[in-house]
């Protein structure tokens, strides 16, 4: 697999997997991240995989929360 060549000869940004995109995910619901990671992730991440990934984890929170109410209450 070749590396994609800019102009400049710089190599452009690999993308994110879709494991990198579920933890920035999943630390952005828990508000915690290091300056490091997020800073590369704006050069890494897809806007639409992060859309998805979002979205997939609010119904799993709710669900979630909807589950431990009803083992709770009964």
């Amino acid at each position: 697999m070749s590396a994609r060549q800019e102009p400049s000869g710089a190599r452009a940004p690999e993308p994110a997997s879709a494991w990198n995109t579920a933890k920035t995910i999943a630390w952005s619901f828990f508000g915690v991240r290091r300056r490091k990671d997020h800073e590369q992730e704006g050069t890494h991440i897809n806007p639409i995989h992060v859309l998805v990934a979002g979205f997939v984890g609010v119904f799993a929170l709710v669900a979630g929360l909807i589950v431990l109410v009803n083992w709770v209450a009964a």
